[in-house]
């Protein structure tokens, strides 16, 4: 007869619950993304995002000094830029602000893996993520224009490329410019499976966006689950280091699904707008922001992912090191 009580036994203390937990999370696992805008000289709330912030360039290391404090590791760089044009070559100028980021982050916290978000919508008058023709990207002179970009960035000391822009062929057009460049050692984490999703309304306003239309072009349907496998089993035929889902929480079974399929280390970037939802109801005094933000991540760590790019990855660092200190 099956013993139906072992469950019970395994839950009946804390030190029982923590000794069979299948899945923990750490500051290893985060990954804190940060804006940084030209011409201002103070912090810019974002109202959509209680909490989070556009740097001033005067900031930026002190910043990227204070994550490193609190045991994160790594930083998702985002411009927010006052020189836009039509193809974003602020990006491939070795003065940009794309450059300027790299290099102040990195000579702050010199351990610290500085990761530069690779795309043009930060940088194009149109915010779109690339070279626009007929009101649509233009693919093929994207990833001519997204190969400067990222040789620009490993020139200037970037750790890592995280192409975000879901264009057809990027990490084999981004592995052969790095390789030309003799960059080889730069890994590759490739948005492989970004969705055209609705949970990205918040981010437009943090990266002061001009953007009009849709992505749907180029970005995921989210309707699409055999889609998503595809594409990032795709990228990782075409040499990523790392694969990516964005958003998260609505997502889960895609995390599982390519964690099924792939033994690449594997990120999730919970987005903006999953964020301003906890923080609203929070704020609301309906849920416990805390357990709330901890029993999300674990889920992601469940699904299969290593890694989450969060705009909580301060706060849960804190608690993770309160946790300890009890």
């Amino acid at each position: 007869m099956t013993d139906v009580y072992r469950f019970r036994r395994r839950r009946k203390s804390a030190a029982m619950r923590d000794l069979v937990r299948e899945n923990h999370l750490s500051c290893d696992d985060l990954i804190l993304p940060i804006f940084v805008q030209e011409g201002i000289s103070e912090p810019v709330t974002i109202d959509s995002m209680p909490g989070v912030v556009r740097y001033p360039e005067s900031q930026l290391a002190q910043a990227v000094q204070s994550a490193w404090q609190l045991g994160i590791k790594a930083v998702l760089l985002f411009g927010v830029s006052e020189h836009k044009d039509d193809t974003g070559s602020d990006t491939w100028s070795d003065q940009g602000l794309l450059a300027r980021m790299i290099k102040t982050a990195k000579q702050a916290a010199p351990d610290m893996l500085i990761i530069s978000d690779n795309c043009f919508c930060e940088y194009t008058s149109h915010g779109h993520c690339g070279v626009v023709c007929d009101h649509d990207v233009d693919n093929d002179q994207t990833l001519a224009n997204l190969q400067k970009q990222v040789v620009n960035c490993a020139r200037a000391g970037v750790d890592m490329i995280a192409p975000s822009g879901m264009m057809d062929g990027m990490i084999a057009a981004i592995r052969e410019a790095l390789d030309t460049a003799g960059f080889t050692h730069i890994p590759v984490m490739s948005y492989s499976t970004k969705f055209a999703s609705a949970f990205y309304g918040p981010f437009r306003d943090a990266v002061d966006s001009t953007f009009k239309g849709s992505r749907n072009t180029y970005q995921m349907d989210p309707a699409n689950g055999r889609e998503a496998l595809a594409e990032s089993l795709e990228d990782e035929a075409q040499g990523a280091d790392l694969l990516m889902v964005k958003p998260g929480v609505a997502y889960l079974d895609v995390i599982k699904d390519i964690r099924d399929h792939s033994s690449l280390p594997l990120a999730v970037y919970h987005v903006s707008g999953e964020y301003a939802m906890i923080k609203a109801a929070a704020q609301a005094g309906v849920i416990d922001e805390k357990a709330i933000v901890l029993e999300t991540m674990t889920a992601f760590k469940r699904a299969g992912a290593n890694l989450i790019i969060t705009y909580y990855a301060r706060d849960i660092a804190q608690w993770l090191q309160s946790q300890v200190a009890s």
